[in-house]
């Protein structure tokens, strides 16, 4: 089974639809780092966060740690543990996982640019909580957390992300 998301920001996952927001730039087969398109492909879910100060664990088999305001993404292409989770405070360019807009509330971790990992292709591509008004993202999935909790819930590990043009 699969999360299908289209180029026109709709998901459907089994028999329910649902509405997505994706990157500013639209969808690209040719991902680069910074230029806010959400890559094409199909991807697992490798793992992912949820803020336990805001939420109880959500239900599912997937590979859930409890976020901290320590916890940071490196988006440095020039940086060894590119695309990589790091701790904070890291010298190298990064983004905060702890964030006081909600939208990684619950965030998972796609099987993007993660193997092998490939300097510039693109870094921190996830699925995450939408923003109210589904404005776009820097490149990655986000759909809203209700729908989002209802998706990982019945998550197997062969089930893929698929990002269609």
């Amino acid at each position: 089974m699969s999360l299908l998301v289209s180029s026109t920001g709709h998901a459907r996952w089994r028999d329910r639809g649902f509405r997505a927001a994706i990157g500013r730039a639209g969808i690209a087969p040719d991902k680069r780092e910074g230029d806010g398109a959400t890559p094409i492909g199909s991807f697992p879910i490798r793992n992912g966060f949820w803020r336990a100060d805001r939420l109880a664990r959500p239900a599912t088999a997937i590979a859930l740690a409890a976020i901290d305001p320590a916890d940071g993404w490196c988006d440095d292409p020039g940086d060894p543990t590119y695309n990589r989770a790091v701790r904070l405070p890291y010298a190298g360019r990064h983004e905060r996982l702890w964030r006081a807009d909600g939208l990684y509330d619950l965030v998972l971790v796609l099987g993007y640019n993660d193997d092998p990992v490939v300097a510039g292709r693109g870094s921190a591509i996830f699925l995450h909580c939408a923003a109210a008004d589904f404005g776009p993202t820097e490149g990655c999935v986000a759909l809203a957390l209700d729908d989002l909790r209802v998706v990982i819930a019945g998550w197997r590990a062969e089930d893929r992300v698929v990002v269609l043009s």
